[in-house]
């Protein structure tokens, strides 16, 4: 068996469906990487994993939006292709077994231009340290 791993972000918000009674969540993870070439110059790659999640813990689709950062780990299966204009093409998708949340892209790490802080006024309206509850004296382990 060969185990694939990636780490990246949602292109688009997944999408549920129901094939021969199963359901199965679908998404695209996006990876990119950044590499310097045999000249020094900076570059960019990112390679799309379309992802197949046959799972009946379908309610974990509503946290799988666009920009979601996620670690999903399953069976690849590299595909080609023949576009429309002739051409060859190939796509990597991903069986998954496992997925995991990492954050949203508005949390740290995310694109910062997409971040917008509250206003002053707001934020001193609401203190979002008051609202939580104190931590309990007894752990759980």
């Amino acid at each position: 068996m060969i185990k694939m791993q990636v780490i990246g972000r949602l292109g688009k918000d997944c999408v549920v469906n129901t094939v021969n009674g199963k359901n199965v969540m679908n998404f695209t993870v996006a990876h990119s990487e950044r590499y310097k070439d045999s000249q020094g110059n900076l570059q960019d790659k990112t390679i799309w994993v379309d992802c197949a999640y046959w799972s009946d813990r379908t309610a974990v689709a509503q946290y799988l939006q666009k920009g979601t950062q996620v670690f999903v780990e399953g069976q690849p299966e590299a595909r080609s292709f023949q576009r429309n204009d002739g051409t060859p093409g190939a796509s990597l998708s991903l069986r998954v077994r496992e997925v995991q949340l990492l954050g949203s892209k508005n949390e740290g790490g995310g694109n910062s231009s997409s971040y917008q802080q509250p206003s002053s006024s707001a934020a001193a309206s609401t203190s979002p340290v008051s609202d939580m509850p104190e931590p309990a004296d007894d752990l759980p382990f």
